[in-house]
């Protein structure tokens, strides 16, 4: 295997055909992953669809280039923290940072250049989104630390791949919070699950280097638990969209993403190694028919 590759990136030949430099800086953002910032960039969408006021594609356009860039500063900062840690886990021992190919002052002068981008995104929003969005600061310094401390550091990483829900919404509406808290619980939880299945991919390396997570706590419990925070989150949609628009019909447009969820869980199996991350990956789509559902309580 390439050093410059890590084992579960999705473009080998892209990345593999960038200068060293290069490649190591897009790795160091993810960038050869992008179901990363798809996963942070569905719950935006899902709150500018759901204000009923239309497509809003420069807007979502916005939105989806500071989920590009703001999912790589996080994995930026998450990778400087977390060096010494990754150094002891198969899958990470090759990111950049942990393996040396980048320094720790490159690392932070990348972290300023991807931040500058979320900088640029932030402004176009109204005040009161940017109020909003910065209030995800704090959360998203203290995830790495999770881990550490919390054997559910994947609720900590809920609040925060979700909290473009908010931002979303708040760029166009300032109301309906109620029904907005709904679907936010319902968001965290769906993260809950998915990210419990991506940790089983880490569960034997996790337990020797001391890192927590949901996949270990639940231990052979992990399906149930899945299921239970699948669960969760279409109950938890459910009573958001009946908060915002008081129409049973318009409930039908979360059945196909209730059946994708059931569908993960059902084909679940930690002894295929390939099988976790298929399924983890999977929920780009499921954030797509999460989208659409939004799209149509908001605005049919």
């Amino acid at each position: 295997m390439n050093d410059g590759i890590v084992p579960d990136t999705q473009h080998r030949g892209v990345i593999a055909k960038l200068p060293q430099v290069p490649r190591d800086l897009a790795q160091l953002a993810r960038f050869d992953r992008p179901i990363g910032w798809w996963l942070l960039f569905w719950p935006c969408a899902w709150g500018v669809w759901l204000s009923g006021t239309g497509w809003q594609l420069v807007l979502i356009g916005w939105l989806l280039l500071g989920s590009i860039a703001m999912r790589g500063a996080g994995c930026v900062y998450n990778d400087i923290v977390d060096a010494d840690l990754d150094r002891k886990v198969a899958r990470t021992a090759m990111r950049p940072v942990a393996s040396g190919r980048i320094s720790l002052r490159t690392a932070w002068l990348w972290l300023a250049a991807l931040c500058l981008v979320g900088l640029a995104v932030l402004l176009q929003l109204r005040w009161q989104a940017q109020i909003v969005a910065l209030g995800s600061l704090a959360l998203v310094a203290a995830y790495p630390f999770m881990k550490r401390i919390t054997w559910w550091p994947q609720a900590w990483l809920g609040m925060v791949f979700t909290w473009g829900l908010l931002v979303g919404w708040t760029a166009l509406r300032s109301d309906n919070w109620d029904a907005l808290a709904a679907i936010y619980a319902g968001s965290v939880m769906w993260v809950i699950g998915y990210d419990t299945i991506y940790a089983l991919q880490d569960r034997e390396d996790d337990a020797l280097v001391g890192i927590r997570s949901s996949a270990l706590r639940l231990g052979d419990r992990v399906r149930l638990g899945v299921t239970l925070f699948y669960g969760a989150a279409i109950a938890m949609w459910v009573l958001g969209f009946w908060l915002l628009r008081h129409d049973a019909l318009a409930l039908l447009a979360l059945v196909p993403v209730a059946v994708h969820l059931g569908w993960q869980v059902v084909t679940l199996d930690a002894a295929i190694p390939e099988n976790p991350l298929a399924r983890f990956r999977s929920n780009r789509f499921a954030g797509l028919l999460m989208a659409a559902a939004c799209f149509v309580v908001g605005n049919a």
